[in-house]
């Protein structure tokens, strides 16, 4: 945003200026900045789009979500449309209009170029959470057999229509990436200079499949601002920039957050009653079947309970103890998962540490709430029930942490999405059963 220009002076001048006193500040504005306010639901969102030129609305549109899109370009008349479509670029046309009927499709489809038309058409056939569905096909590819003269010459004009230019990429006539060059090397060094003397051949690239996860973590370790996109061949098609992975990482881990709730991830904060409805009670309905299932479990034991009453006081604490050491586990072990830090190779050290966590902690949890049991019922061996059923507990839990969402993930199902249900009940059940089984067995020195 413009130096000294606050959210409600944009609000402010996008509202009341009129295209010729805004013309001034729109170079200073992020369209980040301007979506911010065209959020505001009491805004006659069109009456301010129409003060912006159409490539302003069209980087607007880049940065909304993806909900929002279809909504925000529904207030435009068909021409319109076609203009701010046309200022896009390839990767985020193909994410606007893959959320649209085939007919809508074919019609802005007609209404690009024949050569853009193209590249979108084969980005609408990749799954979007591949690397063919991140990738954009504008990209700025130099020849191996180029100078660097030739090179900056080609640039001022190809450079224009690209996302980024932070790199070139070395292409073969058959279009083969064979190395990557930087503006840094490019404007160092002398006219006659070769490309192929001052180019990277270790290029790294992605292969069009690769799921957008895997393709954040290599962003993560190589801290790149763009990576190129490879078929079987080598044949370069299209470029990752930085921003779009930065989107990935919120969305997956959104995703995972929510998923660990039992909340669907395209319910939103300000959606309706119906959708959230909807969204929570098939999960609601799945976590009274484990609930009952533990109910059942203390059902068993009902006599016991009767004879000691003060079980029922402590049956909630070994159980929710239980559930938060195992929920600990398992989110450690699904981010592990989510942004690839756990892997074959560290999985019986991790599974190791795990189970040791449960036993430490067990024994000092355990230790503490015997101590307490103890005075409170005035018997020792309450006392020793109570820790034993704590300590049996938290190792069971985290050790079902563990296990849980690393079973899911060999099943090919999300551990995000079934992992925390499961933990749940096992903690639960196994801490009724281990705190009520030691107390039944052990009876006659509770009464």
């Amino acid at each position: 945003m413009n130096e000294g220009l606050t959210n409600l002076d944009l609000k402010k001048l996008l509202i009341y200026s009129n295209k010729g006193e805004l013309e001034q500040y729109l170079e200073d504005i992020h369209p980040a900045d301007i979506l911010e306010v065209l959020r505001d639901k009491e805004l006659d969102k069109l009456k301010v789009m129409q003060k912006l030129p159409v490539w302003l609305i069209a980087n607007v549109f880049e940065e909304m979500e993806e909900e929002e899109k279809e909504d925000f370009l529904n207030l435009f008349s068909e021409l319109e449309q076609y203009k701010i479509v046309n200022e896009m670029t390839s990767d985020e046309i193909a994410d606007l209009l893959s959320n649209l009927e085939p007919e809508r499709i074919n019609k802005f489809l007609g209404n690009l170029g024949k050569e853009e038309a193209e590249d979108v058409k084969e980005l609408l056939t990749y799954e979007e959470d591949t690397a063919g569905g991140l990738m954009a096909s504008e990209f700025v590819a130099i020849k191996e057999t180029m100078n660097v003269k030739e090179t900056l010459k080609y640039l001022q004009t190809a450079g224009i229509d690209v996302e980024t230019a932070y790199y070139l990429y070395v292409l073969d006539e058959k279009d083969i990436l064979k190395g990557i060059v930087s503006l840094r090397e490019l404007v160092i060094s002398t006219f006659d200079t070769k490309i192929t003397n001052i180019m990277h051949e270790n290029v790294k690239s992605v292969p069009l499949e690769m799921d957008q996860e895997e393709i954040a973590t290599l962003f993560e370790r190589y801290g790149f601002q763009a990576m190129p996109v490879t078929d079987e061949k080598g044949e370069m098609l299209g470029v990752i920039t930085v921003d779009d992975i930065i989107e990935v990482v919120r969305e997956e881990a959104t995703e995972d957050i929510l998923r660990l709730a039992g909340v669907n991830e395209g319910e939103v904060i300000d959606g309706s009653t119906f959708a959230s409805v909807r969204s929570r009670l098939p999960w609601l309905y799945v976590n009274l079947v484990t609930a009952m299932l533990a109910g059942a479990t203390v059902g068993i034991f009902s006599d016991t309970i009767d004879k000691v009453v003060i079980l029922a006081a402590f049956n909630p604490i070994i159980a929710g103890m239980g559930g938060n050491a195992g929920t600990q586990s398992l989110t450690l072990i699904v981010r592990g998962i989510a942004l690839g830090e756990f892997t074959k190779e560290n999985a019986k050290k991790v599974f190791r540490k795990e189970a040791l966590v449960g036993l430490v902690n067990g024994l000092a949890i355990g230790g503490v709430v015997a101590a307490i049991g103890m005075l409170w019922a005035h018997k020792p061996m309450f006392g020793v029930v109570v820790g034993v059923s704590m300590l049996g507990n938290m190792c069971v839990a985290t050790i079902v942490g563990y296990l849980v969402p690393v079973t899911l993930r060999k099943l090919k199902v999300d551990p995000a999405l079934a992992s925390a249900v499961f933990v749940t009940t096992f903690t639960d059940v196994c801490g009724f059963f281990f705190f009520l089984g030691l107390a039944t067995l052990l009876l006659k020195y509770l009464i």
